[in-house]
C-alpha cells in the first residue's frame, strides 16, 4: 500500500458551493462572465475550502469538486466517445427527481490527451503545495457500464466496449500520475446499484465484468500511487437512490479488487452489517477499509460514543489497525449539494478528525 493514504481520517471529497462560486456559475451560464473570470472565483474559493480543511485537521484536502457540476458526467462527458445529453427523466431518488442530465457513447472510447482535470489537478496541487496530501476524485470505470451508456450501436458487444474503456482508464490513471497526483479515488455507484439488484438476472454476469474491469485498470498502477474507491447508494439534496447489503457483491469487491482503500457507507441500516468485510481478510491486496459512519446527508452530530462501539464493531472481522473513519459520502455530489449549512458541514469534518484520534491516537 502507498505511503500516502492517510492513516485513520479521510473524508470522501466534495464540498457545498459557496455562495460566491454558486453566483460566478449562474453568471457564467447566463453569460454575463468570461470562462476566465469564472475560473478565477473558482481558484479563490477553492484556495478558501483548502484552508477550511486544514482548520477542521484533516490531513488530507481535495478542490472539493468546485469546477464541476455534477461528481462524474464532468469527467465522463469530457473523454473521447462519451457526451452528454438530456433525457426525459431524470433518476428517481427517495423523494426526489435528479437534475435531467446524463452521458451515453457515441464514438469509440478513449482518453483525451486535452482532458480539463489534469489542470484542474495541477491547479489544486500548487494551491496545496506541501501543507498537505492532495487528493482527487473521479468517477470510476465503472458508471461507463450501465446499457444506456454503452449500447447504443456503436460497439458489437459489451466486451469490445470494456476494451476500450479499459485502456482510456488506464491512460488517465498514468496522465493524473504524470501530473503528480499520487491519491486518485475512484467513486463507484454500480456496485451500489448491484447491491440493490442482486435478483436480476443478469448479476452474476455484470458483477464480473465490473471486478474484471476494476482488476484491469488497477493492473498497471505506479507503486506510488494510491487509488481508494467510495461505494455509493446515490447522493443528492440529501436523498438516496440505492439500497442493499453489501453480502452479495463482498467476496469479489473487498476480497479480489487491489484497491489500496474502500470508503463505504455504513451510516443508515440500508448498508446492512459489517459481517460482509471479513472478506477483506482473504484479500492479498491489504487495503484499508474507511467506514463511513458519519452521515453527510443531515446536520446532526453523532454521538461519539455510539460511533466509537461501531468501530469496534467493525473491528470484529478487520483489524482495527486497518480501519479509519470518514463521512459516509461527500457534502455536494451535485452543485445542488446537500441541506445543511456549511457551519454545519465543518462541524461533521471535525467530529471525524477528533473520534480518529481518540480511537486511534495521532497519526
Amino acid at each position: 500500500m502507498s505511503k500516502t493514504l492517510p492513516l485513520h481520517a479521510d473524508t470522501v471529497g466534495s464540498y457545498l458551493r459557496t455562495a460566491a462560486l454558486k453566483q460566478a456559475r449562474a453568471d457564467f451560464a447566463a453569460g454575463t462572465i468570461s470562462r476566465e473570470q469564472l475560473s478565477q472565483v473558482e481558484d479563490q474559493e477553492i484556495k478558501k475550502l483548502v484552508d477550511a480543511q486544514l482548520n477542521a485537521g484533516i490531513q488530507v484536502v481535495t478542490d472539493g469538486e468546485f469546477r464541476r457540476s455534477w461528481w462524474h458526467i464532468d469527467f465522463l462527458e469530457n473523454l473521447h466517445g462519451i457526451e452528454g445529453f438530456v433525457p426525459e427523466q431524470g433518476y428517481a431518488f427517495k423523494g426526489v427527481e435528479v437534475r435531467k442530465y446524463n452521458t451515453r457513447c457515441n464514438g469509440k472510447v478513449s482518453w483525451n490527451k486535452n482532458h480539463p482535470f489534469i489542470n484542474h489537478y495541477k491547479a489544486l496541487a500548487q494551491i496545496v503545495g506541501n501543507r498537505a496530501i492532495v487528493k482527487y476524485t473521479i468517477p470510476s470505470i465503472n458508471q461507463l457500464m450501465y446499457p444506456f451508456i454503452w449500447d447504443t450501436g456503436v460497439y458489437e458487444n459489451k466486451q469490445a466496449y470494456c476494451e476500450d474503456v479499459r485502456q482510456t482508464y488506464k491512460d488517465a490513471i498514468r496522465a493524473f500520475y504524470d501530473a503528480g497526483c499520487r491519491y486518485l479515488q475512484l467513486d463507484d455507484v454500480y456496485w451500489g446499484t448491484l447491491c440493490n439488484n442482486h435478483d436480476k438476472p443478469d448479476f452474476a454476469e455484470n458483477k464480473r465484468y465490473a471486478l474484471e474491469n476494476i482488476q484491469a485498470v488497477l493492473a498497471d498502477k505506479p507503486a506510488d500511487m494510491t487509488i481508494t474507491t467510495h461505494v455509493c447508494r446515490g447522493n443528492y439534496k440529501s436523498s438516496y437512490l440505492l439500497t442493499g447489503a453489501y453480502d452479495p457483491v463482498a467476496e469479489d469487491l473487498f476480497g479480489k479488487t487491489s484497491y489500496d482503500g474502500y470508503f463505504l457507507e455504513y451510516d443508515t441500516e440500508r448498508s446492512g452489517g459489517f459481517e460482509p468485510l471479513k472478506y477483506f481478510n482473504d484479500n492479498p491486496h491489504k487495503g484499508r477499509v474507511v467506514l463511513g459512519l458519519i452521515t453527510s446527508k443531515f446536520p446532526e452530530l453523532e454521538d461519539k460514543d455510539m460511533i466509537k462501539a461501531r468501530i469496534a464493531e467493525a473491528a470484529k472481522f478487520v483489524p482495527l489497525e486497518r480501519l479509519a473513519l470518514s463521512p459516509q459520502c461527500g457534502f455536494a455530489s451535485t452543485e445542488e449539494g446537500n441541506i445543511l449549512t456549511e457551519a454545519e458541514q465543518w462541524a461533521k469534518v471535525r467530529l471525524v478528525e477528533e473520534i480518529a484520534k481518540e480511537v486511534w491516537g495521532e497519526d
